[in-house]
């Protein structure tokens, strides 16, 4: 996904994100950005595992 990045614009990111951000917001954004991949992979798992149920009936 992220593979054509790279570290240079990984930086270049963080810094930008620093600018407008701040210090203080970073620690909770990266939390929040977490948590709410952690729930989208977990929504997509149960949907993959329901349409495999249905095949199979």
């Amino acid at each position: 996904m992220f593979s054509n990045i790279g570290i240079p614009g990984l930086i270049l990111i963080l810094i930008v994100a620093l600018v407008v951000f701040g210090p203080s917001k970073l620690p909770e954004i990266g939390k929040a950005f977490g948590s709410s991949l952690k729930e989208f992979k977990n929504a997509t798992k149960d949907i993959v595992s329901d349409d495999e149920k249905n095949k199979n009936k």
